[in-house]
């Protein structure tokens, strides 16, 4: 699998150097007189601007021949200017979206952090974000308001709650700008002192710029060197940023000033040139990379375990697999990968989140909402209460009425709502719209086109099912028949050999008669140890025949189910595809465009895709956990002509054996640490979408032991 171009980046299309615009160009002429005018204007009302891009100002007001001529007879110029020229960004027909400062001090701190947020929109909290956010709350209430940079009337006014008795004004949460270097920021303190005193009159200079010093807040620490307390390189360039902000709007900033609450001390940063330009430079690295493909991760950095997007990135995950060396038979593979030198990951996720399901399947039901809270009711009557932030999605099941509050707080919270018929169908979701993330869904449908591509996944989504396959009925069967055993073997080997889609979907059609052909003997209601049980001397048609009744299996039969053990896998299934469409929502692809299944209207294939490999690990295992432990008995279901379905108590037990089920832990069988299914199968949307944006070079399926 090749990694994906550069070149085929939708963002980079359209974008032009401003000198390849051509000559005799009339509009492209027009376009470059109106840049210099702009520019001028600049120049006349913004000394500052006009000091510290001279360059810039040539590369806009000098034509390329003359610029040629002027090189071509004297010397290199002077270097600090033309970097500082070269940096800056220059005029063009499309504007350069603004960067704001906070972007780019995550970019110095991490260039896949910095993509994640910047260019696909992802963000994630935990407790150091949700910590400094309470931080900021004094500060962000500041009105933003500043005095004037020279002697001019300003038209805001500083409320008198931030200017003190002093010489020193304080100004809270300033939002400035600058085109000069196309950067955006909001500082949570500036400190404005006094303007300077005319030694002739003894008074003060009205026409002096205002001297101001950048203030910002950090939770952390500075870092400890031989020299004393020194900035992070991330708190450098924020600060750096916030300071060439405010020589961009007029004023004198010579240095700036990081407070950090965890030893409550003051670091300060001096402005110099040397400074100015390892900022600048930052600034043009951070827009390559967002026009580029996604950075690699980190090496084994102490950054990783307290980053909020630890479970987005995955950075050892991601290491771990694209140092894998292709083996052919995929377990090989996972056994070398544990020995390349990249090693085996670092535990950094969460094993499970402390979310859970909200199930509701009696009909009449209402769900309205009280400030951040759930309220379901029944007949005007209160039943149940739950904190929104407390859930991972709501699943309704018939006719339950929903409240339009109740949805857009959800969809806020992004808790995703599923419907479903009483039977257990799949409808739809309701989902709000947290992820902005486009380009994974880009490189889905490009490739979905690919048969090569679709070709190989739909091989290892089989052979992984098959796989699983095996391995319930090894663990489970009461004596499972080695002819069969050695049947889904050789069906597994057989996918590898697959020329198309047809013969897969034969080859897992056969795998799956073997299976379903024994799975009556994973069944175990009668135990012939237990107390109470029917004696020797009972009749042994008798008791076949209520077993037959109960549980009995005799293959796989749908729409409608005719047995009990068909409508408990029929209902699985459908909870599982809700779960895994869930999944691939949030890792950003589209569920409805799969690869091994046909897209359809209406049906989530890319969902039905990954939930080859966990259907035996999830679905059926937890069909025999519901009949094995007796939480779903004979009176539990009801019949309509051929058809048996779970009676609404039935089904409560249900969803709390399958429930159960995605909460489980299991060691994954690439990373080797305990996960829950529910988290597996995000990992392995994640695993698929770095595989199809070109982090790995193949996708490996979820195959236990």
């Amino acid at each position: 699998m090749k990694k994906r171009p550069p070149s085929s980046d939708p963002r980079q299309t359209g974008r032009k150097p401003n000198r390849a615009l051509a000559h005799g160009d009339s509009a492209n002429e027009l376009r470059r007189k109106i840049d210099a005018a702009v520019a001028a204007g600049f120049k006349t009302s913004d000394p500052a601007t006009a000091e510290l891009a001279p360059a810039a100002e040539t590369a806009q007001t000098v034509s390329p021949a003359e610029e040629s001529t002027e090189l071509s007879s004297t010397d290199a110029p002077p270097e600090a200017p033309v970097d500082l020229g070269e940096i800056c960004n220059p005029p063009s027909a499309i504007p350069a979206e603004p960067l704001p400062a906070r972007m780019l001090n995550e970019f110095v701190y991490c260039p896949r952090l910095y993509y994640y947020e910047f260019v696909e929109g992802v963000f994630v909290h935990n407790a150091d974000t949700m910590r400094g956010a309470a931080i900021h709350t004094r500060v962000d209430s500041g009105s933003g308001a500043m005095p004037p940079a020279g002697g001019e009337k300003s038209e805001s006014r500083i409320p008198k709650s931030e200017m003190e008795e002093s010489e020193v004004i304080h100004s809270r949460s300033v939002s400035l700008g600058s085109e000069r270097l196309g950067v955006t920021a909001k500082i949570d303190l500036v400190e404005v002192r006094a303007a300077q005193i005319d030694d002739a009159s003894n008074e003060p200079d009205l026409f002096s710029k205002a001297e101001v010093c950048p203030v910002d807040y950090k939770a952390g620490a500075p870092r400890e060197s031989e020299e004393g307390k020194e900035l992070w390189d991330a708190d450098k360039m924020q600060l750096g940023l916030q300071c060439l902000l405010l020589r961009d709007n007029g004023y004198s900033c010579n240095e700036g000033i990081i407070y950090y609450r965890a030893t409550k001390q003051r670091v300060r940063l001096v402005i110099t040139p040397e400074v100015e330009a390892w900022v600048l430079q930052r600034i043009r690295e951070a827009r390559e990379c967002a026009a580029g493909p996604i950075p690699p991760p980190l090496v084994d950095s102490p950054k990783c375990p307290r980053c909020s997007l630890v479970t987005v990135c995955l950075p050892d995950e991601t290491r771990m697999l694209s140092h894998r060396a292709a083996m052919g038979e995929a377990d090989q593979s996972l056994l070398t990968a544990r020995q390349t030198p990249a090693g085996g990951p670092r535990r950094l996720i969460a094993a499970r989140d402390d979310t859970r399901a909200l199930y509701l399947n009696t009909p009449g039901l209402f769900v309205g909402r009280s400030g951040e809270v759930l309220q379901v009711k029944e007949k005007k009557e209160l039943v149940q209460e739950v904190r929104i932030n407390d859930l991972s999605h709501v699943a309704l099941f018939g006719n339950i009425q929903i409240s339009t509050a109740a949805v857009q707080a959800l969809c806020e919270a992004d808790v995703p709502v599923t419907y479903f018929s009483m039977g257990g169908w799949f409808y739809g979701f309701t989902r709000g719209h947290s992820l902005k993330n486009v380009f994974t869904r880009v490189e889905q449908f490009r490739l979905a086109r690919d048969p090569a591509v679709r070709l190989w996944l739909a091989r290892s989504f089989v052979i992984g099912k098959i796989r699983n396959q095996r391995t319930m009925l090894m663990r489970n069967h009461l004596e499972p028949p080695p002819a069969i055993l050695a049947k889904l073997k050789n069906s597994a080997r057989t996918v590898l050999a697959a020329q198309s889609i047809e013969e897969l979907l034969g080859i897992e059609g056969a795998a799956a008669a073997f299976y379903f052909g024994q799975f009556n003997g994973m069944i175990k209601v009668e135990d012939e140890l237990a107390v109470g049980e029917p004696s020797m001397t009972a009749s042994p048609a008798r008791t076949n025949q209520q077993l037959r009744f109960n549980f009995d299996f005799a293959g796989r039969k749908r729409r409608p189910p005719t047995d009990p053990v068909n409508a408990l896998l029929s209902l699985a299934y459908s909870l599982l595809a809700k779960d895994c469409t869930i999944a691939a929502l949030a890792v950003g692809f589209d569920p409805y465009v799969g690869f091994y299944h046909q897209p359809r209207f209406g049906r989530p294939a890319l969902a039905l895709d990954m939930m080859e490999e966990f259907r035996p690990l999830i679905a059926e295992s937890c069909v025999l956990t519901a009949i094995n432990n007796r939480m779903i008995t004979e009176k539990d279901f009801v019949r309509a002509g051929r058809a048996v379905n779970l009676s609404a108590a039935g089904r409560k037990q249900f969803f709390v054996a399958y429930e159960a089920r995605m909460n489980h832990l299991v060691t994954h069988p690439i990373f080797d640490y305990k996960v829950t299914y529910r988290r597996a199968l995000e990992l392995q949307f994640r695993i698929l979408a770095r595989y199809l944006t070109g982090e790995i070079d193949e996708y490996v399926p979820f195959m236990t032991r």
